[in-house]
């Protein structure tokens, strides 16, 4: 089974609340309308109600059971000024400067994911990624057990030798440019712990690089994954998070078997990996964007991690079926674990915190 599917399903008996800034947007809509088609909760766009309900229209989409919401014409809006100027990093800012900040759709969202009244938030289908990243970091406060907040991308597919379902998660493709071995380990257990809430299996991390378990090699990129490899491995075993580790691997290495074997390569990981961890931004972006556009898969994120609330930033040129299961995604992110498999029977430690 598709993980959408299965998660659409559990996501039906736990509803949640997802709010997006940009409410007027056609495929916002569209996937607001098939997230309340399927009953997976209340979608909450902001923006001007005269022009969503203007574009639904155009589109033939029912607004029912979709809450809308005008900023400057919201019951929270007062609160909402005073919560802001509240905030360490914007206090003694005048009411005049904060509105400011709150006319920007994308700060009024994470208000209202920060204070609870939207589960998740996911936002970046018409702005640049720094302009829907910027009020998360700023707001959102940081996990516990997270140093650094990153993101993964989550491939949703099939195998074309066996026709099976394979997820694959790919980390870090949208906000650490150069990360250093610290921020790798950080990147590959975060990634981890959400690739094992979603599906309930233990994660089998593979850091990248462009050689497999190198001897000779002293390119400081290749040392940086020995080192976050074995940074990775202490750190689970601290948070008792049920995984596997291994690096430097090739990506066909970490992901074929018959090329691990070829290799060498002994161990969990080589061959079957599901969680890729790259050694840069530039190389996490590439491939997924590849990945995207060579096998069109169905394709969600990119979601933040680190942060204490779920919420995602997509890129522009998401579809609406990516916006609807990258809304799916984060909405099951807020369910607690074992509310979200509670009779499977995994034998694996259900109160794992989501990093």
């Amino acid at each position: 089974m598709p993980l959408i599917t299965n998660l659409t399903e559990r996501l039906k008996r736990h509803p949640k609340r997802v709010v997006f800034p940009e409410g007027a947007d056609e495929r916002i809509l569209q996937a607001a309308r098939m997230f309340t088609a399927k009953e997976l909760g209340i979608p909450i766009l902001l923006g001007d109600r005269a022009e969503i309900k203007k574009n639904a229209t155009t589109l033939n989409i029912n607004l029912e059971h979709i809450r809308i919401v005008e900023p400057r014409r919201s019951d929270e809006y007062e609160s909402f000024v005073t919560k802001f100027q509240g905030l360490r990093r914007f206090k003694g800012l005048s009411d005049k400067e904060t509105e400011a900040y709150l006319d920007n759709n994308n700060y009024f969202a994470t208000l209202m994911l920060a204070t609870g009244q939207a589960d998740a938030m996911l936002s970046g289908a018409t702005v640049t990624a720094s302009s829907a990243l910027r009020p998360l970091l700023q707001i959102i406060k940081r996990q516990e057990k997270a140093s650094s907040i990153s993101s993964l991308n989550i491939f949703d597919l099939q195998e074309p030798e066996t026709g099976k379902d394979r997820v694959l998660f790919l980390g870090d493709c949208a906000v650490i440019p150069d990360p250093d071995s610290a921020q790798i380990c950080d990147i590959a257990i975060k990634s981890a712990a959400l690739a094992y809430h979603l599906t309930n299996k233990k994660p089998r991390v593979a850091l990248l690089s462009y050689t497999s378990k190198s001897i000779s090699s002293k390119n400081a990129g290749v040392a940086k994954m020995k080192a976050a490899t074995e940074l990775a491995r202490q750190k689970a075993k601290i948070f008792d998070i049920p995984m596997e580790i291994d690096g430097e691997l090739q990506v066909d290495a970490a992901l074929d078997p018959f090329v691990a074997e070829a290799k060498k390569l002994e161990g969990s990981v080589p061959g079957k990996a599901n969680v890729l961890i790259f050694p840069d931004l530039h190389s996490a972006n590439i491939a997924s964007k590849m990945v995207d556009v060579l096998t069109r898969a169905r394709t969600y994120g990119p979601i933040l991690t680190g942060l204490t609330r779920p919420a995602a930033e997509i890129s522009r040129g998401a579809t609406a079926n990516d916006i609807f299961g990258t809304a799916v995604m984060i909405a099951s992110q807020a369910i607690n674990h074992q509310l979200l498999y509670p009779t499977d029977g995994d034998t694996l430690n259900a109160d794992v915190t989501v990093l």
